[in-house]
């Protein structure tokens, strides 16, 4: 099967997640990044387009140039830019019916996300947006068990994602400065676009259960005023499952602190995001064990498709990105499969926005908010 051909819009060498999409697109041969706009920089676009190995005449100094000269040479867009920025290019994208790959959040705010929805089912499009963490092959596995019933009725979910950016020092004792547009909230804190919609994502993917109404609390704790840079939610899903959220940059000792844990009544689940090969099962007889992915039994974590190296070499955060974009060129070929449910679309990333727009209110209105959740 030949290489699909990618297009970036964003994704330059000094941006957050530009080298971690190339290498992982690629990584299994499913993808090829041949064209590109990769930075409002022309120096930044011209070096990113060198290292990435793009020929000189498909690197563009505009993303308009990139859409109008390069959507009938390659396979899909990819979009990542910073998120205030993604509207407007996913619009301009869907006039050229070629598929869309855009990475969280969809976009920044509701307005905004419902004009996405009615374009792409007005042109019946293809746009997917991305969430890597489900990507890892034992959070997939956790998903399985909970289908199969291993955990009985989930009454429970308690998810975390605390990071330490915002109030950690440099060795000089100065703060560390980020992308100036994270330092920026809108209807809808950023904070919670960056990491928020992370946490609503896994647990929806997990249990299928959906958000009814929640109460929680905002705070500002970092180096930066005026921006939101943690928060605590607490969260009532269908069939009465109760989740706990919390989620910031403020957390020192805490690069990435993603866990999962998830209690039935049957059994127990804990994921770790920094021991990715990892879960903590527990049963309701007082037996607990670690499974990793040379445990027997295993239904998803085993198959062939997440085995790049023998059990006992680790794969990680990149490898998890691969296996998305493997998904992806399912997706894109049409492919028969059960794919689909590891993929996400505009109305997935239209409710992770519903959810963090709700935070935000239930904060400012001090009382408990229900959510409308899009179907």
């Amino acid at each position: 099967m030949n290489k699909l051909k990618l297009g970036f819009i964003g994704g330059g060498i000094n941006s957050a997640v530009g080298r971690t999409h190339k290498i992982a697109a690629e990584m299994d041969s499913k993808f090829e990044v041949v064209c590109g706009a990769f930075s409002r920089h022309h120096d930044v676009n011209q070096k990113t387009g060198e290292e990435y190995g793009i020929d000189t005449s498909r690197v563009y100094d505009s993303w308009i140039d990139l859409l109008e000269k390069e959507h009938n040479r390659i396979d899909a867009f990819v979009i990542l830019t910073p998120t205030p920025t993604h509207t407007e290019i996913i619009l301009k994208a869907l006039e050229y019916n070629i598929p869309i790959i855009c990475e969280k959040s969809l976009t920044n705010n509701l307005k905004d996300g419902e004009k996405i929805i009615n374009e792409v089912k007005k042109r019946n499009a293809f746009l997917v947006v991305t969430y890597n963490y489900t990507g890892y092959p034992m959070v997939r596995e956790m998903k399985h068990m909970i289908e199969s019933g291993r955990l009985g009725t989930i009454q429970q979910v308690h998810i975390e994602m605390p990071q330490e950016g915002f109030i950690r020092l440099t060795p000089e004792g100065t703060a560390q400065i980020p992308q100036q547009w994270r330092l920026q909230d809108d209807e809808i804190p950023t904070v919670s676009l960056d990491l928020g919609v992370h946490l609503h994502n896994m647990v929806d993917f997990l249990t299928s259960e959906k958000p009814v109404r929640l109460v929680s609390m905002q705070n500002n704790y970092g180096n930066f005023e005026g921006i939101v840079d943690d928060v605590t939610c607490l969260a009532e899903y269908t069939n009465k499952m109760s989740v706990s959220f919390w989620y910031g940059k403020t957390a020192l000792g805490n690069s990435n602190g993603l866990r999962v844990r998830i209690y039935g009544k049957e059994g127990s689940l804990e994921w770790v995001q920094l021991h990715p090969e990892e879960i903590i099962y527990s049963d309701n007889k007082g037996n607990r064990k670690i499974i990793d992915k040379s445990s027997s039994g295993l239904s998803i974590a085993s198959q062939g498709r997440y085995a790049r190296f023998k059990p006992g070499h680790p794969a990680g955060f990149i490898e998890a990105f691969a296996n998305y974009y493997s998904d992806l060129s399912l997706k894109i070929n049409a492919s028969n499969g059960d794919y689909e449910k590891y993929l996400f679309n505009e109305i997935d990333g239209y409710n992770s926005l519903l959810l963090m727009n709700a935070i935000n209110l239930a904060y400012k209105n001090k009382n408990w908010i229900s959510i409308d959740y899009k179907e």
